[in-house]
């Protein structure tokens, strides 16, 4: 029902039009009447009535006058004005107030009725009209958001879009464009559901308070901020997101921030974002990354070398804390040099198929089946601890297997220096090249690995260790003659310095000692 006001300075008047119109008929109810303008306006501001069927002539204030203030101060407000004959010209003064409905005077229920009807109907187009731009803007109030969100990702990964476009979406979105911005690129560590994304855009925003456009590419958070002119709060803000969402939804966040440009730059300093995002591949932990954090500028790739055999090698003999610190040496020469993600992971697959070739051969198709498993690996941490547990169990098994082979050959070298120790040229190249056909080095290790000692340490602690067992046999035996028969050629002096260094005296001061009592 529309609301009905009444206004004319004659009593009879007001009487005769509201007894005799049916209001209800046409959608109407008449709330009250008014005898001049001024009271009409008063009950116009109390009541605010749709419709105003007023007299143009009235003391105070006139129905033109009443029209201007009631139009300044309700301009919804419909008026049907009542003039007489002489007054019609003066009424069209009102048309500039959008009045279009007059009657003359004296009028009847018929005019009343088919101006109320014609009144009516423009009232119900107007609210047809306000309904539906009322509706429109609150869907696209709703819808604002999405467009925002994919502006942003145009921006960001069409290069097609610049100035142009952002002059278009100015309209749209009442941000300062014209200031320098920064791009976050958030990525969230460990197995994230599709509402992570969403809550850490929402943690961001809520702290940041800076926020110009958000959305979400994929696994990652993008934001665009104004540049803070605080850097130390800025970072002070990042950490606290960080820590906020680490708080509850327990996992890592690592965050990279574009150096500061214009919008119109916003597809490159997103690309720099991605590429200093890489750049956690070498971090042992999440954090906040820069392009000046990198040693490095993102994306580039140093000079790489590394001999496989460092690793190889000590895994295929058994020697496990040799192999793994091949294998951190090779981590840090990857690190060193910055390769790329995948590259980075070609060379750790490359370096594991190594390996399992020289593992247990009954084992090799089970280490084939684990190299998808490095190729999912998000950070060179995980590639290290997953190539440092494969080395050292490798290295394990290869040692038992060996273990028995090794201690066969060490006893055939100490059998060896048995024979030989008489002969002065005895050596450990003279016993692996001529005797056992095997690398000198090699042997080496072998040896003092079983032995504990060194081969040349060996042979004179065994000496040594003969020369007290012939003097306790011949207390008169000759010096000269214990170190030709030991293997010190024509060279007894030496064989005193070496006898004294070891047992504490001289071979003669030896012998008084043991054999005076």
């Amino acid at each position: 029902m529309y609301k009905v006001l009444l206004v004319d300075d004659e009593r009879i008047i007001l009487d005769g039009i509201s007894q005799m119109v049916d209001w209800p008929a046409f959608r109407t109810k008449l709330i009250g009447t008014a005898q001049n303008g001024i009271q009409a306006y008063e009950k116009i501001a109390e009541a605010a009535p749709d419709i105003v069927v007023s007299d143009i002539r009235m003391p105070g204030l006139d129905g033109l006058e009443l029209v201007a203030k009631t139009h300044a101060s309700h301009p919804a407000v419909k008026f049907v004005l009542l003039s007489g004959y002489g007054e019609f010209e003066y009424a069209n003064r009102a048309m500039q107030y959008g009045v279009k409905h007059y009657l003359l005077k004296p009028t009847d229920e018929v005019k009343i009725a088919e101006a109320l009807k014609e009144v009516t109907e423009e009232l119900d187009l107007q609210r047809g009209r306000e309904t539906f731009i009322r509706d429109m803007k609150h869907r696209f109030e709703k819808f604002i958001p999405h467009v925002k969100e994919q502006v942003l990702k145009e921006f960001v990964t069409n290069k097609t879009y610049g100035t142009r476009d952002l002059e278009e979406y100015r309209g749209l979105f009442p941000y300062p464009f014209d200031h320098p911005i920064r791009l976050l690129l958030f990525r969230l560590e460990g197995e994230a559901d599709s509402e992570h994304p969403f809550a850490a855009k929402n943690i961001a925003e809520d702290l940041l308070q800076t926020t110009l456009l958000s959305t979400t590419i994929g696994d990652h958070v993008l934001i665009l901020i104004a540049d803070p002119k605080d850097q130390d709060l800025f970072h002070q803000r990042l950490q606290e997101i960080r820590h906020t969402f680490s708080l509850y939804y327990k996992m890592g966040m690592t965050i990279a921030v574009s150096d500061s440009g214009p919008m119109a730059q916003a597809r490159k300093l997103y690309r720099e974002t991605l590429k200093c995002l890489d750049y956690r591949f070498y971090l042992d932990e999440s954090g906040i990354i820069t392009k000046q954090d990198a040693p490095l500028p993102c994306g580039e790739t140093g000079e790489f070398f590394f001999d496989e055999e460092r690793l190889i090698l000590p895994a295929r003999s058994g020697r496990i804390e040799e192999a793994a610190q091949a294998l951190s040496e090779l981590i840090a020469e990857m690190k060193r040099a910055q390769l790329g993600i995948d590259m980075a992971k070609s060379c750790a697959i490359q370096q594991y198929a190594s390996l399992i070739r020289v593992a247990d051969p009954e084992r090799l198709n089970e280490a084939y089946k684990r190299i998808p498993e490095i190729a999912e690996m998000e950070s060179l941490q995980a590639i290290h601890s997953f190539l440092d547990e494969s080395v050292k169990e490798v290295a394990r098994r290869n040692g038992e297997r060996n273990a028995g082979k090794c201690n066969a050959i060490v006893r055939k070298v100490i059998d060896i220096v048995e024979e030989q120790l008489g002969n002065s040229d005895l050596s450990l190249n003279m016993v692996a090249h001529d005797m056992l056909y095997m690398n000198a080095d090699y042997l080496g290790k072998l040896f003092k690995k079983e032995t504990g000692e060194k081969f040349s340490n060996y042979v004179m602690r065994i000496r040594i260790q003969r020369a007290t067992e012939l003097m306790a046999a011949d207390p008169d035996v000759k010096i000269f003659e214990m170190a030709e028969r030991l293997g010190f050629g024509d060279n007894p002096q030496y064989f005193s310095q070496v006898f004294k260094k070891q047992v504490g005296c001289t071979p003669s001061e030896y012998i008084r000692k043991a054999f005076s009592l």
